[in-house]
């Protein structure tokens, strides 16, 4: 068995008024999310929850991403959520405001049984 990443998609959220980075970084996933169809889970009968979700957030302030509750919005899996300096901050000084951008990228990881896949030669 090795892990093979099976998977890599990329989002982008923001929240404008709030500077909530937790909810830039949800939305970031969940755009990167709906970009995705794991159908191959009930294609192949591989149980989803053997999947691992590994999830890094780009922010301005990692520190203030509540990896927890972003790991609690993935919906199969093994979450393991990251946040790493990244992302944007859009000052508008004329209202005292900041927009928070985060970015995510999704990757999924199964454990493959390379001894019940055949490689064939193309025709």
């Amino acid at each position: 068995m090795s892990v093979e990443r099976i998977i890599l998609e990329m989002g982008a959220g923001n929240d404008l008024y709030g500077q909530d980075y937790t909810k830039a970084a949800n939305r970031a996933v969940q755009d990167a999310l709906r970009h995705s169809s794991l159908i191959f889970f009930r294609s192949l009968d591989i149980p989803s929850e053997e999947m691992t979700v590994k999830v890094t957030i780009g922010v301005q302030e990692p520190d203030k991403v509540d990896v927890e509750a972003v790991a609690a919005t993935l919906p199969r899996g093994r979450a393991e959520v990251t946040a790493v300096f990244g992302g944007q901050n859009v000052v508008d000084t004329d209202n005292d405001t900041v927009s928070v951008i985060a970015t995510a990228a999704v990757e999924a990881f199964v454990d493959i049984d390379q001894s019940k896949w055949k490689l064939t030669e193309p025709a």
